[in-house]
C-alpha cells in the first residue's frame, strides 16, 4: 500500500495519491491533473476513484477532469447533489481499492455532504484517516462556510460537527494517522498547525476540539467564536466544484498567449483587464505599468487573489517573470480565475524599451522613517497585516487598515496625506499601494522589511506583545 500527501504550499492543500496493487485512488486533487496521471503511469496503475471530501469553497478541485481523461468514479458523500455524473455514496460504504479498502464516514458538518475516508490495510486494520476539512492537525473546520446553502446557522453546523467528531472519529484506534485537507494559512479553520499529518491519539491529547470533557455547548462556541468572514471567492468555488467548470486545457492555452506591448496595451484598453503584475514586490516597485495590481507568484498568490478581485469572471492581463507564466495562470484556476487574457511578450522590459510610461513606487528603511519624519511618525504610519496581527504587537500608534478587507477602510485614508505603509515582512504592503495607486492615492511610501524591519530598530515604541491565542 502506497499513501502519498501532495501539498501545495501557497494553497496550504493536501491531496493524496493511494494505491495498492494496480489500482489507485486520488483523494481531493487540485485542478491540474496531469501530475496524478504520470504517478498512476509510473506505477503501472489504474486511478478507480476520485475521492471528494466535500465541495471545496478554497479551490476548484480536478475531479471532473481527472475522471474524464482516467475514466475513474468520482464519490461524493451522502446529501450531495453534483450536476455530473457521481456515486453518492451511504454512511459507511466500502470501496475496495487493490488490497486494501477504504470506508466512507459521513461527517456533517463543515458542510452537510462531508466525509472522511477510513483506509482499512490488507489485514482490515485501521490505518489511515482522510479526514477532509472535518478534523485538521490542531483544528476542525469552520461551520459557517455552509450554512446559506444548507439553510442552517453555524451554531447548528457546529452542533453537527460535534456530533461527528464524536460518533465516527474518536472512537477509531489511537495509532491511525490523520491526513487533513488542510494546514496552516488555511481560511477554512482558525488555528491549525503547521504540522500535516498526526496521529489521532495525539489530536486527542492536544486538539482542542477533542478534548473528552468538552460539552456540545463547550464546543459550539469555542469553534465559532473570533470566525472572520470568509474570503468572497468561496461561495463561486463551491458552486464551480458542485455545477462543473471549463477544463483546465482550455484555460491554461488562453492564459499562456503572447500579446506584443502594441496588442497588450490594446487589450486592456478595450476589455478593462486588470494588468496582475505578479513579479516580487522589490522588483515591482522599480517600475511598472501604471494602475497594475502587484500580487507576487512566490506569496499566497491564488487566495490573495481570489481575496482582493471581487469578481471571479474579471479579464486578468498578466505581467510575469520570463518562464513563470504557466504556473500563473495555474494558480490562478485553483481559485476558479479562468479569464486570462493573455501575457505581456518580452515582460515589462518590453514595455520598458518600448518608450511607454512607467510607475515606481518609493521604498524606505524603517529607520529612513524616523530620520523623514524627526521621530513623530505616528500621524502617517499605516499597518496592513491582519487585525490579530495588530493586536499580537505594533507600533505605538499606526493605524490598522487591514488589507484583506481593504474596501471596507478606504475612508480612513485620506489622499493628501502622506503614508508609511508596512506588513510583516513587505509582500502584502506592496499589494496594498498598488491597488491603492490605481486608485488615485499616489501619496504612499513601503516600508523595506515591514514589522520586522521596526522590531529591530530602537527608534519605536512598540505595544506589549500579546499571545494570539488569548485573543480568540
Amino acid at each position: 500500500m502506497i499513501i502519498e500527501q501532495i501539498y501545495t504550499g501557497c494553497l496550504a492543500q493536501g491531496a493524496y495519491y493511494i494505491q495498492s496493487g494496480n489500482e489507485a485512488a486520488i483523494v481531493d486533487p487540485l485542478r491540474e491533473v496531469e501530475p496524478y496521471i504520470r504517478k498512476a503511469k509510473a506505477a503501472g496503475a489504474i486511478i478507480k476513484y476520485v475521492f471528494e471530501t466535500h465541495f471545496h469553497a478554497d479551490f476548484v478541485s480536478g475531479h471532473l477532469d481527472l475522471a474524464k481523461k482516467t475514466g475513474a468514479t468520482i464519490v461524493y458523500g451522502p446529501t450531495a447533489q453534483p450536476a455530473f455524473k457521481a456515486h453518492v455514496a451511504k454512511n459507511n460504504e466500502i470501496f475496495k481499492l487493490g488490497e486494501i479498502s477504504i470506508q466512507l464516514l459521513h461527517t456533517p458538518g463543515h458542510t452537510l455532504e462531508s466525509v472522511c475516508l477510513l483506509v482499512l490495510d490488507e489485514q482490515g486494520r485501521q490505518t489511515g484517516l482522510f479526514s477532509g476539512d472535518t478534523l485538521f492537525i490542531g483544528d476542525v473546520g469552520r461551520p459557517d462556510l455552509a450554512q446559506k446553502a444548507a439553510h442552517m446557522t453555524q451554531e447548528e453546523l457546529a452542533g453537527m460537527l460535534y456530533n461527528s467528531l464524536r460518533n465516527s472519529i474518536m472512537p477509531l484506534n489511537d495509532d491511525v494517522i490523520v491526513y487533513p485537507a488542510h494546514g496552516a494559512g488555511s481560511a477554512c479553520g482558525k488555528n491549525m498547525s503547521k504540522e500535516t499529518t498526526d496521529t489521532l491519539g495525539n489530536q486527542k491529547k492536544y486538539n482542542y476540539a477533542l478534548r473528552a470533557d468538552m460539552t456540545r455547548d463547550e464546543f459550539v462556541k469555542e469553534v465559532t467564536r473570533g470566525l472572520m468572514p470568509p474570503p468572497p471567492y468561496f461561495p463561486v468555488n463551491v458552486r464551480l466544484n458542485k455545477e462543473g467548470y471549463e477544463s483546465v486545457d482550455v484555460v491554461l492555452k488562453h492564459g499562456k498567449r503572447p500579446l506584443s506591448v502594441t496588442t497588450f496595451e490594446a487589450t486592456a484598453n478595450e476589455t478593462g483587464a486588470i494588468i496582475l503584475d505578479t513579479r516580487s514586490p522589490e522588483v515591482f516597485a522599480k517600475g511598472y505599468i501604471p494602475k497594475s495590481i502587484n500580487i507576487g507568484i512566490k506569496g499566497s498568490f491564488a487566495p490573495w487573489v481570489g481575496a482582493l478581485i471581487a469578481d471571479i469572471n474579471q479579464p486578468i492581463l498578466i505581467v510575469a517573470e520570463e518562464g513563470q507564466t504557466e504556473e500563473v495562470v495555474t494558480r490562478l484556476a485553483r481559485v476558479g480565475y479562468d479569464n486570462a487574457l493573455g501575457y505581456l511578450e518580452g515582460g515589462f522590459k518590453a514595455w520598458k524599451t518600448a518608450g511607454k510610461e512607467i510607475d515606481s513606487v518609493e521604498s524606505v528603511t524603517a529607520d529612513d522613517v524616523s530620520v523623514r519624519t524627526q521621530g513623530n511618525i505616528l500621524f502617517n504610519l499605516m499597518d496592513v497585516r491582519k487585525k490579530s496581527e495588530y493586536d499580537a504587537e505594533h507600533v505605538i500608534g499606526a493605524l490598522n487598515v487591514p488589507l484583506d478587507y481593504i474596501n471596507e477602510h478606504l475612508s480612513e485614508v485620506d489622499k493628501h496625506k502622506t503614508y508609511f505603509v508596512h506588513c510583516a515582512g513587505g509582500y502584502r504592503s506592496m499589494i496594498f499601494i498598488s491597488i491603492l495607486k490605481a486608485r488615485g492615492y499616489n501619496r504612499l511610501i513601503n516600508i523595506a522589511g515591514g514589522f520586522k524591519a521596526f522590531k529591530e530598530s530602537d527608534k519605536f515604541e512598540l505595544s506589549p506583545y500579546v499571545c494570539p491565542s488569548t485573543m480568540l
